[in-house]
């Protein structure tokens, strides 16, 4: 219950004793806050007041405690009367070029402001004009347009921007097991990154959109597209859709999911053609299967942080960008709007460094990553990149996950032998029913050892009670022949 209300009732109850009941001091009258108007009756008509059967000392009392609740009222009330302000960030424009590569192989580009829960309290403000975009008036409407080359001296981290144009399509259509991608030049190459009002639903919007392309320096050009207010939101589509048209290979992180769907929609609520059809190389995808046994989560920041080798420093939560937007539109206010420019230059950034990183045939990963794209490899059919990768592995210390791919290896090629070497090393190390079930395959089927397949399957493996009992039987009949 508010003061308010409480003082309305305490009035009520008084029934006119704040009129009778004096100060106790002269100086507690001249401290005391000056009295409230009298709140109208909320009794309905006819009924009596119920104070007036309040004897002299509780109407005092009453009185007493309408004067402390009055203070407490009054002393709270410029508190309440400011406005609960929305949840963007406080932070300082965008550098407008990044700085150069420096030689402690982090990233050199600029750090993202530090994020904040709530807007500046030292009424700091930024407008639109201080943001590094330039509007473009188009036959549609405004477009806030910026543009950023990075040349190939730049580093993501421990990854030379240049190596981003020596990437091989091949090698990427392999990591996406979608031979499609190995057909796109990388001059077409279009990497896609959105920053919207909210996950999903037909009012989404895509108010930040950040995207960028190999040039022909070897080094990439970064574009971004902001959505001043949602009914500017056509010149925005209409540009992206021209950069989908040029494009030869559509690539982002999650995107299949996410950003793709999410500008399909938007292109159909505002009557726009539907974006081309375009190979996607998704490298949430690429880094699951790679970096999934190390890493678990695979996101970008730990991605950053563990594949690329930097942290990218102060920066905004996903979940506060939609917030920021909405404090922009309602107060002009671009000190957050920065702070999400800068997150997303970021995430388009570490896009270009992973493309580098993967593009390479054999690139330099920790030694379960490694095991992780022998076995891509091997989903993909490239057999020889594969063992490749997996030796590098068990060489690297990969542990059990390397040795049961080069397992898995040596036996598509054939070799029984050192494919049940490396299983019964796996077994040894860990309970793997799976792994013994594959020694007692190749014990009966490729070695005609039955009776050390039999041993292999009482310890236990994960067949089920009826092909169990048939693969014994078999394994009977075939000892008795012996």
């Amino acid at each position: 219950m508010t003061f308010a209300r409480r003082l309305e009732r305490l009035a009520m109850a008084a029934g006119g004793a704040a009129r009778t009941v004096a100060p106790s001091s002269s100086t507690a009258a001249a401290d005391a806050p000056p009295p409230l108007p009298a709140a109208p009756s909320l009794s309905p008509p006819g009924l009596s007041r119920p104070g007036s059967t309040l004897s002299s000392d509780a109407r005092q009392r009453v009185e007493q405690l309408r004067q402390q609740l009055q203070a407490l009222l009054a002393a709270d009330r410029p508190a309440s009367a400011r406005p609960v302000p929305a949840r963007p960030v406080s932070a300082r424009p965008v550098p407008a070029r990044p700085p150069t590569a420096r030689s402690d192989s982090s990233a050199a580009l600029p750090h993202a402001p530090p994020p904040a829960s709530r807007p500046p309290r030292s009424g700091v403000r930024m407008s639109l004009a201080q943001l590094p975009f330039v509007r473009r008036d188009t036959a549609t409407g405004a477009l806030w347009q910026r543009s950023e080359a990075l040349t190939g001296a730049h580093r993501i981290g421990s990854v030379p921007l240049e190596r981003l144009a020596a990437a091989e399509p091949e090698v990427l259509a392999e990591l996406a097991l979608d031979p499609r991608v190995a057909q796109a030049a990388p001059s077409g190459w279009l990497f896609l990154d959105t920053e919207t009002t909210g996950l999903a639903g037909a009012g989404t919007l895509a108010f930040l959109v950040g995207m960028a392309s190999l040039d022909e320096a070897r080094g990439a050009t970064l574009e971004q597209l902001l959505l001043r207010e949602p009914g500017q939101e056509r010149p925005l589509l209409e540009r992206v859709q021209e950069r989908f048209h040029a494009a030869s290979l559509i690539i982002s992180f999650n995107g299949k999911a996410f950003d793709r769907p999410l500008l399909e929609a938007r292109m159909v609520m505002n009557r726009l053609p539907r974006l081309p059809e375009r190979p996607h190389l998704d490298l949430l995808h690429v880094a699951r299967r790679l970096h999934r046994d190390r890493l678990g989560r695979c996101t970008l920041k730990r991605l950053e942080r563990d594949v690329l080798g930097f942290d990218r420093g102060p920066d905004i939560e996903g979940s506060e960008v939609a917030a920021i937007y909405g404090h922009f539109l309602r107060s002009e206010d671009a000190s957050g709007i920065s702070a999400v420019v800068a997150h997303n230059l970021w995430d388009v950034a570490s896009m270009l460094g992973l493309v580098g990183l993967y593009g390479q045939r054999l690139p330099p990963l920790a030694a379960p990553d490694l095991a992780g794209l022998a076995r891509t490899l091997l989903r993909a059919g490239a057999l020889q990149e594969a063992e490749r990768a997996a030796q590098a592995a068990c060489d690297g210390g990969g542990g059990v996950e390397a040795l049961r791919v080069r397992a898995e290896l040596a036996k598509a090629r054939g070799d029984a032998h050192a494919a049940i070497q490396d299983l019964e090393r796996v077994c040894a190390e860990v309970d793997d029913p799976a792994g013994r079930l594959e020694l007692a395959k190749l014990y009966e089927h490729r070695l005609r050892r039955p009776a050390r397949a039999l041993e292999w399957l009482e310890r236990g493996t994960t067949e089920s009670e009826i092909d169990d009992a048939r693969r014994r039987a078999r394994l009977a009949r075939k000892l008795s022949l012996c």
